[in-house]
């Protein structure tokens, strides 16, 4: 006789009604440009890893609507605001039409092959696509970009470049509306300040010595405890054998009083 399991469920991904976008075509590796966008990224994430309604992304097509064919490939985006996220991502691109608003913050990071066109045709066409801040940074202090470091805020459907300062060591800043921060050229490295503060956000290296330190703070904390309990036990256990003692010299003394 032949038996029927249950059907099994078929669990469907929340997402998986979006039709994801094309992937960017493959380009030869830079990998100063690389490190770079893992600078962007990282500190920001942890900034803002209280939120909910923030995208930091790129990598993907930035798109007005479905049906447009743009070839923009954004290398670091940021959206405040968005309801999800998550379907931004699976989209595997930005589509404004769909997420209601168009990026708040850009950023193109030089390359050999890329750094002309960041500063010319992608600074028109990003104003044309509505990007609020658009930022440019040259880990090379300026070799393949026009400049170190150069941002644009879009006011009436036109660029306008945003205040960048020298400082008298060399480095470059300039201050992002969008993101609240300080953005930072530091011997050729991306950083961020929070004005509020003064103080930096830490690197993806501060993190992951940060988080080496968290643990073996931990651990020591953890031996510690240990420590402790044993000698609470040892404690525990000498007590109870002096207890143990005086209860039988006080027998053995009555004993003797009673012969």
């Amino acid at each position: 006789m032949t038996t029927q399991s249950a059907p099994t469920q078929t669990r469907t991904h929340p997402y998986s009604h979006i039709e994801p976008l094309p992937d960017p075509p493959r380009r030869k590796p830079d990998m100063q440009q690389y490190e770079a966008i893992q600078q962007f990224d990282a500190p920001l994430r942890a900034h803002f890893a209280h939120r909910s309604d923030v995208l930091i992304s790129g990598g993907g097509y930035l798109r007005r609507d479905a049906a447009d064919r743009g070839d923009f490939v954004p290398d670091c985006v940021f959206v405040d605001g968005v309801e999800d996220p998550k379907a931004i991502i699976w989209r595997n691109g930005y589509v404004t039409s769909e997420v209601g608003k168009p990026p708040d913050f850009v950023l193109e990071v030089a390359s050999r092959s890329t750094g002309r066109r960041d500063y010319t045709v992608k600074r028109e066409g990003y104003a044309g696509y509505g990007v609020g801040e658009y930022w440019r940074f040259d880990h090379t202090g300026g070799k393949y970009h026009d400049a170190p470091l150069a941002g644009d805020l879009l006011v009436n459907g036109e660029y306008r470049p945003l205040e960048i300062v020298t400082e008298p060591d060399g480095r470059h800043w300039g201050y992002s509306e969008a993101l609240g921060l300080e953005l930072w050229w530091d011997g050729g490295q991306i950083r961020f300040r929070d004005p509020a503060t003064g103080e930096f956000l830490p690197t993806i290296e501060e993190q992951v010595e940060a988080r080496r330190a968290a643990q073996e703070q931990a651990y020591a904390a953890q031996e510690q405890a240990y420590t402790a309990q044993e000698q609470a036990y040892a404690a525990q256990e000498r007590a109870e054998a002096a207890e143990l003692r005086a209860a039988r010299l006080e027998a053995e003394l009555r004993r003797l009083r009673d012969e």
